[in-house]
């Protein structure tokens, strides 16, 4: 199973987070096989995180939320707060395999938070551009609960528009970048 986590950072917490990146690191090192995308969410200026995405495929809704919350930085008080959603993986890649590399172009994060009808369940059309894209949903899976992407574009603008607008009670656009450790 699939699933989507971001760790938004709490207000004042930048140090905290820098104190502790080795132990993030090293607890994501324990995933890496199960690792599909991550990365940090920045501020506008692109030097301050404000958040950490992590796609992982685990066994189940428990499994999943102990990665969620065992995490050095969620246990030391880093984050305000989480969302852990099942995921499915529509480009069947992870983000090694994003045809765009690693640097290049400007990264995002969009989150469409759902309301009504499933939308966009089809992978858009430039799928090119697409890092990571699929469904959030619940836990069993069956209910549509909106949709997260990662993906590369010209401005916020342009990766807002990977979604249908009216179809979201909400559409959340944040900078993003591959994560992991430094090669």
């Amino acid at each position: 199973m699939e699933f989507f986590c971001y760790h938004r950072d709490r207000s004042g917490s930048v140090a905290l987070r820098s104190e502790l990146l080795e132990e993030h690191w090293s607890y994501m090192d324990g995933y890496a096989k199960e690792m599909i995308a991550r990365g940090p969410t920045l501020a506008g200026d692109g030097d301050v995180a404000t958040g950490s995405v992590h796609v992982v495929d685990l066994p189940d809704p428990v499994a999943a939320r102990a990665f969620a919350f065992d995490e050095p930085g969620y246990q030391a008080g880093v984050y305000r707060d989480v969302l852990l959603r099942r995921w499915r993986n529509m480009l069947g890649r992870t983000m090694w395999d994003f045809p765009g590399g690693r640097t290049g172009g400007n990264r995002y994060l969009v989150l469409g938070l759902g309301s009504g009808e499933a939308a966009d369940v089809a992978v858009p059309p430039d799928r090119d551009e697409l890092i990571a894209y699929g469904p959030l949903l619940s836990d069993d899976g069956a209910t549509w609960l909106g949709t997260a992407a990662l993906v590369r574009a010209p401005d916020p603008d342009a990766a807002r528009a990977v979604l249908i607008p009216d179809r979201y009670a909400e559409i959340e656009v944040h900078n993003w970048q591959f994560g992991g450790r430094p090669s």
